[in-house]
């Protein structure tokens, strides 16, 4: 299981949100892209961003800061926030965003989710970022009437990569992960499954780790790393590895 760190982009800053609200701010720098390099430097193996911005809008807005990133470190990076159109997955796979995830599209747009699996395959992850059983769409702002493991026949037969699994209520919360919905579609999938949201301590990412007999892919983690609740080493050791091992390691089944 591999652990990675997140970076969240708000109005061209890092920041985490609570649960997901626009509201709930906390502003940890003015430069994303410092963060990134701090996790890569601390052996991250790979790095999850977010643009919130485009979350929210429809579109991605912190390019700019994205390809900062992408210039200033060396391991791969995930993006989600606001990927919506094919045009815009071809976009950012070509500024050289290792992994797509989709979140919005994939559960109102089933033809796009095809389309960039058909032209990009186990790149494209989907985001099942879910608040009492439901996944939300629009940046979390609206619940829908679709359950989470609903959506794995459609993720599957796209041939998309694996999926992210987010509880909305848990993210930035440090309330602990919801190991019973990441059992519910770790039962459900053969697909790469990533947990995130809650996380507060190695013992939560060991217990994560332990999951279906460790057949979690991966686990992200904000806020912990952000407030100092818990370091990365100290998170990869819980999750299996040396503390500076690479993600070439781990490899998608």
């Amino acid at each position: 299981m591999i652990v990675i760190p997140a970076v969240d982009i708000r109005e061209g800053r890092c920041v985490r949100l609570h649960q997901g609200r626009a509201e709930r701010e906390t502003v940890y720098g003015d430069d994303p892209a410092a963060a990134a390099l701090r996790w890569q430097r601390e052996g991250a193996a790979r790095l999850h961003v977010v643009d919130l911005d485009g979350a929210f809008a429809g579109e991605p807005r912190n390019l700019d800061a994205v390809r900062e990133i992408l210039s200033r470190v060396s391991v791969p990076v995930e993006f989600g926030g606001g990927v919506r159109e094919i045009g815009v997955v071809r976009r950012l796979f070509k500024m050289g965003v290792d992994r797509i995830v989709l979140g919005t599209a994939a559960v109102r747009d089933g033809e796009l989710l095809a389309a960039a699996a058909a032209e990009f395959g186990r790149q494209v992850f989907v985001g099942l970022d879910s608040r009492e059983g439901r996944l939300a769409v629009d940046g979390w702002r609206r619940i829908t009437a679709v359950g989470p493991a609903q959506l794995l026949d459609r993720i599957e037969e796209s041939g998309a990569g694996g999926v992210i699994c987010t509880d909305i209520a848990r993210d930035g919360a440090l309330s602990g992960p919801n190991t019973a919905l990441l059992d519910e579609i770790l039962a459900a999938t053969a697909l790469p499954v990533v947990a995130s949201g809650g996380i507060r301590s190695a013992d939560d990412v060991a217990l994560l780790g332990a999951l279906q007999g460790g057949r979690l892919h991966g686990v992200i983690i904000g806020k912990a790393l952000y407030d100092g609740a818990l370091t990365l080493r100290e998170a990869m050791r819980a999750a299996g590895g040396a503390g500076d091992a690479r993600e070439e390691n781990h490899p998608l089944p």
